[in-house]
């Protein structure tokens, strides 16, 4: 059983939040969210906001917070091998009424159809929000482009700005 090292990013200001799945290995050894290269997660955004990539942890953590972004992952704890969504099974989710309780969240974004599956089945009914499922930023979602992605994550921009 492994145990989600990463805390949530988070503050008072932020407006959207972003879940996915469960970190990465790359992202449990790197102690931050969407550290393997080869995961969109970043280009995507700095695409969307218009701003420069943000190379290492403490860019990344100003990044989200200086956009309103809070960030974390459904699941708090589950049997996984490697980082592979599809072998997920005995999961235990992350309680997010911390982050609720501190920030005006608009509106809850999932990364991702295991982060879709896994927010319908086990939050949505503790917290009775709705979250819009974007398409994944995984290198494994191979059949969306960088261009595609982009399009339709544009989305979470409207929700950060006003």
């Amino acid at each position: 059983m492994l145990t989600h090292p990463i805390p949530p990013l988070y503050d008072e200001n932020s407006k959207i939040l972003i879940l996915g799945s469960f970190p990465s290995v790359k992202s449990r050894e790197m102690m931050f969210f969407y550290g393997h290269p080869q995961n969109r997660f970043w280009r995507v955004l700095s695409a969307v906001y218009a701003q420069p990539f943000p190379e290492t942890v403490p860019e990344r953590r100003a990044f989200l917070l200086r956009n309103r972004i809070a960030a974390w992952d459904v699941i708090a704890s589950c049997e996984i091998t490697g980082s592979s969504d599809a072998s997920i099974r005995d999961v235990r989710v992350n309680d997010l009424s911390p982050i609720l309780k501190t920030a005006e969240i608009r509106r809850i974004f999932v990364n991702g159809k295991t982060a879709e599956k896994m927010y319908r089945k086990y939050t949505e009914p503790l917290i009775a929000r709705p979250a819009v499922v974007l398409p994944s930023t995984s290198p494994a979602n191979a059949a969306w482009s960088l261009e595609r992605l982009i399009g339709a994550w544009r989305v979470i921009k409207t929700e950060t700005e006003a």
